[in-house]
């Protein structure tokens, strides 16, 4: 074949939108996760979770409803023994969730042999992939976005009274967060999915990864810390620039980015998410909540590292699975 010949038959093959058919695999994709007997199970668990945490929560707030705001943000961040607050659930179901969308999402395909038949069809990988990408975040926007609506409903039903206009406004940046935290699970089980031939192998690295980060990674970073900002003498420079150091290393992990955010966003009385020194706090009136766009400022750049955090997990396993092969 001359190269004339070869440069016509690869523009023809490339000829058209990469993106042809995106659509059609994210309407497949969702309906296939939505209705997956793993899915109506997670489903099931964080809508009971849901159910009796809130429950518990406004239980226990109906008793200080005159002594305090933001009746509706402590629905998330009050627990009754032995029930946690919500936010301590969805640290380990948000990522289970996640990870559970997307573990075999590409090498699924492979085990079935139906890879290069759906490639067959007038869809590229590229619309492939970040078609299966958009509908396990759009399945996980969906769940997430029930049981916000479900909290808010059952907190006007038990306590009584509508959430404030900023309330909604910090439950609303709060759902964000916790989808951008998900995106980022969701992303790498699809990486691993892309990088492994079996589920099982997939699935089983996203968990280490979760548990690594959740587990691990404090300590690391608190060794770390140590070593790269050793205490010799014991002045307070040293110990302020170690604690700096450990604050900095720690935000390495999405658990704690994910952490912060929603503590500053549920919380409007939290005015720092690092070390505070007394005369920093000169002028303040402890105890007054921030307005919402002083917390939005606050949490910027920990929703800009979670987004990131996805884009590059995506971006890595897009290369990977633009090089890797694909046999009949």
């Amino acid at each position: 074949m001359s190269r004339q010949q070869l440069d016509k038959t690869t523009k023809t093959k490339r000829e058209g939108s990469p993106w042809t058919g995106l659509w059609a695999v994210v309407t497949k994709e969702m309906a296939d996760q939505l209705t997956s007997t793993r899915m109506l199970i997670l489903e099931a668990l964080i809508f009971l979770t849901a159910a009796v945490t809130v429950y518990a929560a406004a239980q226990n707030i109906q008793d200080a409803a005159n002594k305090g705001s933001f009746l509706f943000l402590k629905l998330f961040t009050t627990g009754q023994s032995p029930v946690p607050a919500f936010i301590g659930f969805l640290g380990f179901l948000v990522p289970l969730t996640a990870i559970a969308l997307a573990f075999d999402s590409i090498n699924g395909e492979f085990s079935q042999r139906t890879m290069s038949r759906v490639l067959a069809q007038p869809i590229y990988r590229d619309a492939l992939l970040l078609g299966k990408f958009i509908a396990g975040l759009f399945t996980l926007a969906l769940v997430l976005t029930t049981i916000w609506l479900l909290i808010m409903g059952l907190g006007i039903i038990t306590l009584g009274v509508p959430p404030s206009g900023e309330e909604v406004l910090r439950g609303l940046m709060f759902l964000l967060a916790t989808i951008f935290y998900g995106g980022i699970w969701l992303a790498l089980a699809m990486l691993f999915s892309i990088m492994f031939r079996q589920t099982a192998t997939a699935a089983l690295a996203s968990i280490a990864v979760w548990l690594f980060f959740m587990v691990f990674w404090p300590i690391i970073a608190d060794m770390a810390a140590k070593i790269l900002a050793p205490v010799q003498v014991g002045l307070p420079q040293e110990l302020l620039a170690q604690a700096h150091m450990q604050s900095l290393l720690s935000r390495f992990s999405p658990n704690t980015l994910y952490a912060e955010a929603i503590v500053a966003m549920l919380n409007p009385v939290v005015r720092s998410l690092g070390l505070v020194l007394p005369f920093q706090l000169q002028g303040a009136i402890l105890g007054t909540p921030l307005p919402f766009s002083q917390s939005l400022v606050l949490i910027w750049p920990h929703l800009t590292g979670l987004i990131a955090a996805t884009l590059l997990l995506f971006a890595l396993g897009y290369v990977i699975f633009q090089r890797r092969e694909i046999r009949a």
